[in-house]
């Protein structure tokens, strides 16, 4: 049985220098495979809004469905540290109603920790989940819930003065009580600066390989989200094409008339076909007997 990993393991693998490999899951069996393939972490993330329900951007998710999609993860990767992210809103509020929100994630659907976007804005609101006792992971950089200001799913951090900004927002929440952070789309100088200053793991998604490990969301690497790929994405299948194939090659198959075939049929036991159609005949004499004691006069 694959051993769960904790914040003290995850924690060790930085200082001796291992990679924790994690990718994004919203679903049962997609965490089965995951878990059983040894996947260090899974991410419920609220890219489940673009990759599951089909939102231009993540910040219609809410914390319903988040929850949603993580407890069938939870039961599909029982042995797995899972990462609950909390969506637009959920934390946006009084610092109150954010711990509550992280307090419910946690006993509803038995997260490891949550995680959720910002540096020097949210760092009280890490602070006090953390105090709460809940593991929190960061996110700096490239945040999608705020790409309105951000103009755009862009990469951050390009020149000197956004690159510090995205270092002091990773030391923000670092100081707040985060115990792991993710850096997304920033140059991968600015990521293993990060990465090298901070004693926390630091996990990248196009960040650079210098990053104490990597994430990348699922439909991206199996190739079946369809809308537009990002630059850091590799697609390690196309199932996409393969799915389509399946679809149309079952669309023809039924409408020719060879599927089902015989071996994907029940038969009735011997004999009782020749029983069945002796019992409704008897039934219908009954019922044309019954019938005529009805016709009009």
């Amino acid at each position: 049985m694959k051993k769960k990993l904790t914040r003290f393991d995850l924690q060790q693998m930085k200082e001796k220098g291992e990679k924790a490999v994690w990718m994004t899951a919203y679903d049962f069996t997609t965490a089965q495979l995951a878990e059983k393939a040894g996947m260090d972490m899974l991410l419920v993330g609220d890219s489940l809004g673009m990759a599951v329900y089909g939102y231009s951007g993540t910040v219609p998710v809410t914390l319903d469905q988040s929850m949603y999609h993580t407890e069938a993860v939870r039961r599909g990767a029982p042995n797995t540290f899972i990462i609950g992210d909390m969506p637009f809103g959920s934390y946006h509020g009084s610092v109150n109603d954010a711990v509550q929100n992280a307090v419910q994630y946690h006993k509803k659907c038995g997260v490891d920790c949550i995680k959720l976007e910002g540096g020097v804005r949210v760092a009280h609101i890490i602070r006090a989940i953390a105090d709460s006792g809940m593991l929190v992971m960061g996110h700096v950089g490239l945040t999608p819930q705020s790409t309105g200001a951000l103009g755009g799913f862009k990469a951050q951090g390009r020149s000197a003065e956004s690159a510090m900004a995205i270092m002091d927002d990773a030391q923000a929440v670092y100081e707040a009580g985060a115990f792991a952070m993710l850096v997304e789309a920033v140059p991968p100088e600015v990521a293993r600066m990060i990465a090298q200053e901070l004693p926390i793991p630091i996990y990248g998604i196009g960040a650079g390989a210098d990053c104490d490990g990597q994430v990348m969301i699922v439909s991206d690497i199996l190739g079946i989200f369809q809308a537009f790929t990002p630059k850091f994405v590799k697609k390690y299948a196309n199932l996409g094409a393969e799915m389509l194939k399946v679809f149309e090659a079952y669309i023809k198959d039924v409408r020719a008339g060879s599927f089902p075939a015989e071996e994907h049929t029940y038969r009735m036991i011997e004999g009782e076909f020749k029983k069945l159609a002796g019992m409704r005949k008897k039934k219908s004499l009954k019922t044309k007997k019954g019938s005529r004691g009805m016709e009009p006069r």
